[in-house]
This record gives structure tokens, sequence and C-alpha cells, in this order.
């Protein structure tokens, strides 16, 4: 009895376990057939070796197949090219093209592109051992925003190049696993660019013309202000009487008793005045130019237009999915799209037309993609109106995505409730649920079975028109956008650059000033010294004219400077330090108008530099020798006398010197004739005419002031 029992409760548990076997058998969701996209796909390689999907032609227009067909014929063995969107290629996109291959049963080279690049390369039948090669090179060789024209174009460059393995080692040593050690420059301006473009024309356009023109007006200014009034004959000085005449023997006419006293320089040794017109309007016309011809530059250099590679779809490449979408519907209410891989199984299928056929609505289904890049910009709802448009018919059009797996209803007149359908469950119509795409379907059109009844008649509001492509990669043009902040921008920064300009020579004009005292004469050979341990300032034995007008501003300037505080002087000092200035001002400007004389004689200039540093040094020292280095009286004050042979003479005399050439005597100073001489032309300073050939004979300061008053006519 026990072993009957026993053996029914075995035979019951067999089959429970068949019975919940076949249960789960049933329950379970047959895998996605992707036969019917490999098919679909090989027939459209049997009408022509390339094809394109018609499902983001914003970014690769199909009118663009001549161009890659072009491209194909130049390997040599027969090619098929599928170029599809992302969301058609399955996990395998070499698997997708070996079924591809199995269904057309032709031997060649299969390429599969995407809009990133080549997602698959397979030989069949054909050797081409560099193929892979040069699939690996293309991907490191081209940067992210290549086009897939231009990745199948370069593909087809590296294979047929016969040097696919050296490229693609010479492009593995800058990739490190799975980044790219040194990106490739990008090929295609973005908008960003053309920001940046318009913005850095701006700067240039406005910042670089008035950076030139104020540091043009400055350094003019500047070099003006060191050719400022010199000090008029007893400017300033107490006992000196005004209106002086002030007259060069032979050369220029008398002042005239009425002139003004020229003004004397400031402490720094600069006078500056207002711009003239007459040079500020050609210099603003000049920057108004330059800025021009830096937006004409700026215009032939950012010529790009376009953020692709220039193709752009045509009316029949924008409208070719809906067309297809909509011959489908016509003739079943569930289109599912031949080029992807299918979410939907034979029992889904099935299912969702048995469940379309019962409504008491017309309800529409276009399991399609949608994207950024097909004509509906990734809007499903003008899908919906284009299939609407075209079917001319009222109906619940339904667009589910078989990528996202989202489901998006719109109603076209159909007498469904919409709001019912609204409140319904969120899952339904969301992907990314546990729920399959089928699933959601049924139990959606369950919904829509279940509606109350409505008004037919009810439409959607028209959605936003998609971008149209044209527009959507036509950049900006180059003086739009941020030029015109660009421009303000670059007003600010030129005038920041004329500071800084600015700043830099004021710092480097002071410290030449405090250089130069300090520097060496290179005639003496060595450091030359006063008996106040004072160095003797630059003193060369054939100074141009250049150095000699420069060094007299700038000594002039600083005698001036130096006369101004100078309260605690002793009267003789006082005086010698004016007759010094006062004859400096009759030598350098014998037309009384206030500046250095364009045609002074060299002698003059050295002459004016001499009386400007003996001025200095009687404030300095007032109790130095009142007498000139007789070798070269650039060297300064006289530390003593030496006994030195003169030309034209059998004897020595003895005549003072300084320190240095009292040592070892340096050589004579020599000038030229006229500011034109040349250097090797140059003669002794004693041989030359005017004031400063006295110091040849050993003629003091005082004695140096009043030949040059008597040489002018100045008593």
């Amino acid at each position: 009895m026990k072993a009957v029992l026993r053996a029914g409760m075995v035979l019951l548990a067999g089959w429970l376990t068949v019975v919940c076997a076949a249960g789960t058998g049933q329950a379970a969701p047959a895998p996605p057939d992707d036969r019917a996209q490999t098919a679909y796909l090989a027939d459209r390689l049997r009408e022509n070796p390339v094809y394109i999907s018609d499902q983001f032609p914003r970014e690769v227009p199909r009118s663009t197949a001549p161009e890659f067909a072009e491209q194909a014929r130049r390997v040599g063995v027969p090619t098929y090219v599928l170029v599809l969107p992302g969301s058609s290629l399955t996990a395998s996109p070499a698997g997708l093209l070996a079924g591809v291959h199995d269904r057309l049963g032709r031997p060649g080279l299969y390429v599969a592109v995407d809009r990133s690049g080549l997602a698959a390369v397979e030989t069949y039948g054909v050797s081409l051992p560099e193929a892979t090669d040069a699939r690996r090179a293309t991907l490191y060789e081209l940067p992210y925003d290549a086009t897939a024209r231009e990745v199948f174009r370069h593909f087809v460059d590296v294979l047929t190049s016969g040097k696919a393995r050296q490229r693609l080692d010479a492009a593995d040593a800058g990739h490190d696993g799975a980044t790219r050690s040194h990106e490739p420059a990008r090929l295609h301006m973005t908008r960003t660019d053309r920001e940046n473009q318009s913005f850095v024309t701006g700067l240039a356009v406005t910042g670089i013309p008035l950076a030139a023109l104020l540091v043009t007006v400055h350094v003019w200014r500047r070099r003006r202000a060191l050719s400022a009034p010199v000090p008029a004959p007893g400017g300033g000085r107490p006992d000196a009487a005004p209106g002086v005449s002030l007259r060069k023997p032979a050369a220029s006419p008398p002042r005239p008793p009425s002139a003004a006293p020229a003004r004397r320089l400031g402490r720094a040794g600069l006078a500056s005045g207002p711009f003239p017109l007459a040079l500020l309007i050609p210099l603003t016309v000049a920057a108004l130019a330059l800025s021009g011809l830096i937006a004409f530059t700026a215009s032939r250099l950012f010529t790009d237009t376009t953020s692709g590679d220039g193709s752009h779809p045509t009316a029949a490449d924008m409208r070719a999915r809906a067309d297809r979408v909509a011959d489908g519907l016509r003739r079943d209410p569930l289109y599912i799209d031949p080029e992807s891989p299918s979410a939907l199984n034979a029992a889904d299928r099935a299912g969702l037309r048995a469940r379309l056929g019962s409504l008491r609505v017309p309800v529409l289904i276009a399991a399609v993609p949608t994207s950024s890049g097909d004509e509906s910009g990734g809007n499903p709802a003008l899908l919906a109106e284009a299939l609407h448009d075209r079917l001319h018919r009222d109906a619940l059009i339904v667009i589910a995505d078989p990528a996202t797996g989202s489901i998006a209803p719109f109603n076209h007149g159909a007498p469904v409730n919409g709001g019912y359908l609204i409140e319904r469950p969120r899952e339904t119509y969301t992907g990314g649920t546990d729920l399959a795409l089928g699933s959601r379907l049924d139990a959606f059109l369950g919904y829509v079975a279940k509606s109350p009844p409505a008004k037919a008649g009810a439409t959607p509001y028209p959605p936003e028109p998609a971008a149209d492509p044209v527009q959507e990669k036509a950049l900006p043009g180059l003086f739009t956008g941020d030029f015109r902040p660009g421009l303000l921008i670059g007003a600010f920064l030129g005038g920041l650059v004329f500071g800084l300009v600015a700043l830099a020579l004021s710092l480097a004009r002071r410290l030449r000033h405090r250089l130069r005292p300090g520097q060496l004469s290179a005639a003496a050979g060595g450091e030359r010294g006063d008996a106040a341990g004072q160095e003797a300032p630059e003193a060369p034995d054939r100074p141009d004219p250049a150095w000699l007008r420069r060094t007299a501003r700038e000594e002039i300037a600083a005698l001036t400077a130096a006369l101004d505080p100078a309260d605690a002087l002793s009267a003789e000092a006082r005086r010698r330090a004016w007759e010094c200035l006062d004859a400096t001002a009759l030598l350098i400007d014998g037309d009384s108008d206030g500046r250095m004389d364009a045609d002074t004689a060299p002698a003059d200039l050295a002459c004016a530099v001499v009386l400007a540093r003996a001025g200095r040094t009687a404030i300095r020292r007032p109790d130095a020798a009142a007498q000139i280095c007789h070798r070269n009286p650039l060297h300064g004050a006289a530390s003593g006398r030496r006994q030195i042979r003169t030309a034209g003479s059998g004897r020595a005399r003895s005549l003072p010197v300084c320190q240095a050439c009292r040592a070892v005597p340096g050589p004579v100073l020599r000038l030229g004739t006229s500011p034109r001489t040349r250097h090797d032309a140059y003669v002794p300073y004693a041989t030359l005419p005017g004031p400063l050939a006295t110091l040849a004979d050993g003629a003091g300061i005082d004695q140096l002031t009043r030949t040059v008053r008597e040489y002018f006519g100045v008593h």
C-alpha cells in the first residue's frame, strides 16, 4: 500500500513539473527576430552597392550616395557600404554585416558606417589583408567631428595607400588604451569657434589701432618734450634783465626786445603741449585704415560658412522616411522599421494587429526610432503630423521608438478621450522599464479600448517646426554676435596696452638716467672721479651729433632741475650756475623760439654740454676747481695741471686736466665741422670756431661764459 502511494506521489510531482515547465515556456517572450533587418538591407544592396538610411538626413543625406560610390570604386574589389544610424546597428555590427552577406551571397568588402565612424569592416571572398589596419588607422587619425563621408574617404585613402600597417603603428604611438594622447585637430568650425573668432576680431579691430595711435602720440610728445624750450638768458634769475637780445654773429637775426623769455624746463626735464591737429588728423586716418585692414584680413582668414563637410539634405532627403512610413501604414496599421533591430517578436506583432483590428477607433502604430539627425529633429510630434498629412485620415497615431522603448500618442481627429489616456500610468509610455515594448503597447491599446467616448475631430496643438537643416549648420557672420563686445573690450585693452608701454618707457628712461652718470669713458680707459668721489658722466672722444643733441637736452634739464631747490647755495655758486645756464641758451637757441636749433654746430652743442655739467658741478661742489679738462672738456672739472706739449709749439705748457688725464692723458676731443660731417673727418675741437676753442688754452668756466656772451654780442 505504501509503495502504491509513493508511486502516485511521484507521478503527481512529475505531472506538475511538466505543467509548470510548459507554463513557463509560454510566458517567456520569444527573442526578437533580426532576419527581417538583414533581408531588407541585403535587398537594398542588391539594388545599389551603397545604401544610406533615410533616418538621419541632417547628418548624412541620401543624396551623397554617389560620392560614397565613387570612393568605393577606388578600392578595386566589390565594395558594399551600409550607412546607418546608431539605432539601426545591433550589438555586433560585424554580425550584422555577416547576416547581410549571407542574404546577399556576393563576395566583396562590406563596410558599415554610422555617424561617428566605421562601425565594422569585413571581407568575404576577397583578399584585403590591410582592411582591418586601415579601419583602426582611420579611427586614430581622424578627429571626432569627422563626418561619415569624410571617414569613409579617409578609410579608402589609407586602404589604397599600401601603408595601412605603418600608419596604424604611427597612430598607436600616440594612443594610450582607450584614450588619445594627441587628439587630431578638429576638421570643422563650430558656432562657439565662430563666436571666438568674432570676439578676437573685435579686439584686434579696435585694440591694435587704438594702442598704436596712443603710443605714437605719446612718443611724439616725449620727443617734443626732449626738445622742449631751453632756459632763456636770465630766465628766473633775479639779477637778469628781461628781454635780453641774443644774436649769433652773421647767422640769426636779433631777438626782438619785446620777446618774452622762453619757459624753463620742469623738474623732470620734460615739457608737453597740445598735440597738433595737423598731425593728429592723418594719424587718426591711418588708425582707421589699419582697423579696416585688420577687419578685411580677418574676413579673408575666417572664411568658414558651415560647421559640416558642406553637404546639405535635399527636399527629397527630408521627406523620404515619412513617405516610407506612411506607405507602410496604408497597408498595415502596425509599421515596424525594417532598418532597425526588431523590438517586437512574431507573437507581439500578431497580438498587436489583433488588438488594432478590434478597436472602435482608428489607431496607427509606427515603430520607428527618432533622433536629432532625422527630418523632425528628434520630435515625434512632427513625425506624427507629417504622417497625418500624407495619410489624409483621422487616427490616433502612436510613435513607438524601438531604440528607447518610449511610446508617444498623438490624436489627429480620432474619437478618443485624451485626458483619460494622459492619466494612465507613466510606465506605459516611458522606456527603460522592465516591461518590453510589445507588452506596453498592448497595455496602451487596452486603455484606448476602455477610454470614454469623445467627440471626433480633436487635434493636437501644432508642434514647433524643426530647424532648417541648412541654417542649422550655417555659421553666423564674422562681424556679428560677440564682435561688438570685442570692440568694446578691445578699446579698453588698447588703452591698457598704451598705459603699460608708457610705464615701461618711463621706467627705462629713469633707469637710463640713473645709470648714465656712472658710465665709464671709453676714451680714458678707466674710471674718472672728481675730488668728491663722483664719477664723471659719459665723455666719448668722438661724439656724433645725435649724442650731443640728446646729452645737451638731458644735461640742461638736469641743471634746471638742480637750480630750483638750491636755496642754500652761496652767492658765488649760484652766480656761476646761472651764468652757465644762460650761456647754454645762447649756444643752442639762436632763433629765440625756445627750442634747440636744428642747425646748431657740433662745437656749440659740445660747449653747451660742458657748461651744463660745469653748472651742476658748481651746485654740488662749490669749492671745485673753476677750470675744465684741457684734453676733453666733456670730462668735466679739472683736478690739477699737467705739462703738455701742444701742437705748433716746441715747448710744454701747464694745462688743466681731470684726474684720469692727469695720470694718463686721454685722446683729444674731436668734433665735426657740421652736423653732416663724416665720422672719419672729425677734427680737434681747438681748430673749430666758437667759444669751446678757448678751453684749449686753459680758460676757466667764468672766462668761457664771458666768451659765449661776447661771441653772441650779449653785454
